[in-house]
């Protein structure tokens, strides 16, 4: 492959760099002179409208509508919720001029956008019957991180934020989990990425949310990346607000509200849940092209009406590329792989001769021999079971890096030196967690909704404990 495309780095010998090589040699995004600002190329961008399109269809058949709200906040919406501004305070990029002109008030450039959201609540919410809103908004937004590496944290990055308000508090915790629901299985139907559901601590749940839930995916190197969250901020925000509705009994009611999001940091979970030495592996639904046709003879004719065939056929189920540049096949194969795409069918003349064609799967390199007229059905049986072999081995890497620990000694050996989870007990102080973070660069990453006693006593301070936390590294 080397003579044909240029290799990339080893995942096992480095796999930041490894990481940077598939983002770049893909062709998925590059560097802009925005410092921490990157730019999505068309490839980076095709699979993040694959991820939208998907998640959008799920978001409307659970009764959610789009919306948009401005880019800019002003600073004395900002600072209506104090601990929510608290938190995202160092993160905020201000305009403070409007061409020559200084603003009389500072504009926040959107971190997030409850506050917007509250305010429109606010002036549009009055009677029970104009709950629940269910509103989604897709967008950018900015955060001015210090560290940056292109998809899993930069300034700008592209997301979509729901935010609803509800009745009573019992809708807002239902939508909570339900969106939770909906973001767990989109990433094993959809990305073929398994997750652990649970409720985050309280000193990592969301700067003004009542709860915070979240997914948590294992990478190839051990670590965990938060692949969504959705939060309940109970009433809170309509207390700071003013955000009141007149019930059935008109009496006046605060409104409970959820947001929830997911941005083009699961494209990095992607990569690094599935890449290989060779390049991406992308789950067929995910991929921008789905089948790349390699004709091994271009100048020969009766192989290229037959690929034409085949593409027209196969479009018309698939994303289908006919690659019928100049270039050498094997060069072809390596580019292709390089970028993820998941089925490749090459046809020769050889191949045609004998009826047949040969379709190879990106996830495994197997190559299967069939017959020109079985070329669509056995194309969707393979599609499928590229999806199911990725999700089993992701799902087998998790479980193999995945211990429990009972005691402080045992914790931390698991930790020495190498990136895993550990299923612990936690007796629910911040000390014990903090001083955890501090000694090993080990968080919680949630408190799982499926528990287990691995035993009674917190793995930090040996006090009792009922709650069975999850731990990691993470990015």
């Amino acid at each position: 492959m080397d003579k044909f495309v240029r290799s990339i780095t080893s995942r096992d010998e480095d796999f930041a760099q490894w990481y940077t090589d598939i983002v770049k040699k893909a062709d998925m995004a590059d560097y802009s002179s925005v410092k921490g600002c990157v730019i999505l190329k068309p490839y980076g961008y095709a699979i993040w409208e694959m991820i939208q399109k998907d998640l959008d269809r799920r978001f409307r058949e659970t009764g959610h509508e789009n919306v948009y709200m401005p880019l800019f906040i002003p600073e004395s919406l900002l600072q209506k919720e104090k601990e929510h501004v608290e938190g995202f305070a160092p993160e905020v990029a201000w305009v403070t001029h409007g061409g020559a002109e200084k603003l009389e008030e500072r504009l926040c450039v959107r971190p997030t956008s409850e506050t917007l959201f509250c305010e429109h609540y606010a002036n549009t919410v009055q009677s029970y019957r104009d709950l629940p809103k269910l509103y989604n908004q897709w967008c950018s937004v900015v955060r001015w991180e210090k560290t940056t590496r292109p998809f899993l944290r930069t300034r700008e990055f592209l997301w979509q934020e729901g935010h609803t308000a509800h009745a009573t508090a019992e809708e807002a915790v239902e939508e909570t989990r339900k969106m939770l629901d909906v973001y767990a299985d989109f990433c094993r139907e959809y990305l073929a990425i398994p997750v652990i559901k649970g409720k985050k601590t309280e000193s990592e749940k969301f700067a003004g949310a009542l709860e915070t839930y979240s997914i948590e995916s294992m990478m190839y190197d051990g670590k965990a990346l938060q692949a969504g969250t959705s939060h309940n901020f109970g009433d809170g925000f309509a207390r700071a607000f003013g955000i009141q509705y007149t019930d059935k009994n008109n009496e006046l009611r605060y409104v409970h509200q959820t947001s929830w999001g997911v941005s083009t940091r699961v494209i990095g979970a992607l990569i690094m849940v599935h890449g290989d030495d060779n390049g991406l592996v992308l789950p067929p639904v995910a991929a921008p092209v789905q089948i790349v046709i390699v004709p091994i003879s271009t100048k020969n004719e009766a192989v290229m009406r037959k690929a034409l065939e085949l593409k027209d056929i196969l479009s018309a189920k698939w994303r289908v590329f006919l690659d019928d540049g100049d270039r050498n096949p094997g060069w072809k194969f390596s580019e292709h792989e390089m970028r993820g795409v998941p089925v490749r069918l090459e046809l020769g003349p050889r191949d045609l001769e004998a009826g047949r064609a040969v379709l190879a799967s990106r996830d495994n390199g197997e190559k299967l021999s069939v017959s020109l007229d079985a070329v669509e059905a056995e194309a969707g049986n393979l599609m499928e079971s590229i999806r199911r072999r990725m999700y089993a081995k992701a799902a087998a890497l998790m479980s193999a890096r995945t211990f429990s620990a009972a005691s402080a000694g045992e914790f931390e050996r698991l930790f020495d030196q190498r990136n895993v989870f550990v299923k612990a007990m936690w007796c629910g102080s911040e000390a014990c967690e903090r001083m955890i973070k501090e000694k090993l660069n080990v968080t919680s990453r949630n408190i799982p909704f499926e528990q287990e006693a691995v035993s009674d006593k917190c793995v930090c301070c040996g006090e009792a404990a009922d709650k069975m936390v999850c731990w990691g590294r993470a990015y």
